[in-house]
């Protein structure tokens, strides 16, 4: 049985989950920054996970199936999660970056894109991330079990992508989760706050994230200092975080509220991740299920 939404956000196990999950994704944008920026905010995170999930469910016997600029912009446009000039330029840049390819004759129309092996390589990391997280919960051997049958990764990634798009509560993220979501970068940002929580404490009204040193986290983000020092700046007036010394404004506070938001959004998605995995086990029978659970290296 897949977790329930309330299930993972009432789960004190779910945020230190979340933690390390936070710490594997960090190394993921270290051995790949600039595909890993594709993920950085919310936007980009859709238009990925809904232009593979169309990529994946191409069929050679169904005419302008698969991932075409049109089933894209259609797509996204249909719930107003960016405009069709912004899925056109991110179709755009994920070709000069070698993500995907054109596939067949690159003179044909509608022109069909497929990823490549880097692109499909990483989604297969990040599928396995998300179940790893869901098996540290209960024991169980999700991520196993797709690594011992490949083949999951075909259903589970689409009806992931689709689930989530589709989900109001997820595609629009909480006032203060959005301030880092929808932005530039945002999203890094965000995980190595959150990477900073040693202990989340139920009883704790907030959390020591140390000292952040702008310059350097912006650097390492490829984003500018000045963008993520208004974006700390915001959060602190929306109560998200609090400077412990006012004047230099160096160690910061991660209030406890603004984690139980995260938290609470983030256990929309994995809930979602975990139906789909049942989903596709229920789909593939018989599916072999390794007897003990595996820990996954990013």
């Amino acid at each position: 049985m897949a977790f329930s939404i309330d299930e993972l956000r009432n789960s004190p196990a779910f945020c230190e989950a979340l933690r390390v999950y936070s710490v594997e994704l960090q190394g993921e944008y270290d051995s790949n920054p600039r595909l890993a920026r594709l993920l950085s905010s919310h936007q980009r995170w859709l238009l990925s996970q809904c232009a593979f999930a169309l990529n994946l469910e191409h069929d050679p016997a169904v005419p302008g199936s698969g991932l075409t600029a049109s089933r894209l912009r259609d797509m996204i446009t249909s719930y107003n999660a960016a405009s069709r000039n912004t899925v056109l330029n991110f179709l755009d840049q994920l070709l000069s970056y070698r993500f995907v390819r054109i596939a067949g004759d690159a003179g044909r129309r509608p022109r069909r894109f497929e990823a490549t092996d880097v692109s499909y390589n990483a989604m297969v990391r990040w599928t396995l991330a998300n179940l790893t997280l869901l098996d540290r919960l209960d024991g169980g051997s999700r991520a196993a079990t797709m690594m011992a049958n490949p083949e999951l990764f075909r259903l589970i990634q689409p009806y992931t992508a689709r689930r989530s798009f589709e989900h109001d509560g997820w595609r629009e993220p909480p006032p203060r989760v959005a301030m880092f979501l929808w932005t530039e970068a945002g999203g890094l940002v965000m995980d190595e706050l959150v990477r900073r929580i040693e202990a989340a404490d139920p009883s704790a009204d907030r959390y020591d994230i140390g000292r952040v040193d702008a310059r350097a986290m912006a650097e390492h983000f490829m984003m500018s200092r000045t963008h993520l020092q208004r974006l700390l700046r915001r959060a602190v007036e929306a109560g998200g975080l609090q400077w412990q010394d006012e004047g230099k404004k160096t160690h910061l506070w991660f209030m406890a509220d603004l984690l139980r938001e995260y938290c609470s959004w983030q256990a929309i998605k994995f809930s979602i991740v975990d139906q789909a995995f049942e989903h596709a086990c229920s789909r593939m029978l018989p599916v072999q299920r390794p007897a003990e659970p595996v820990v996954v290296a990013m």
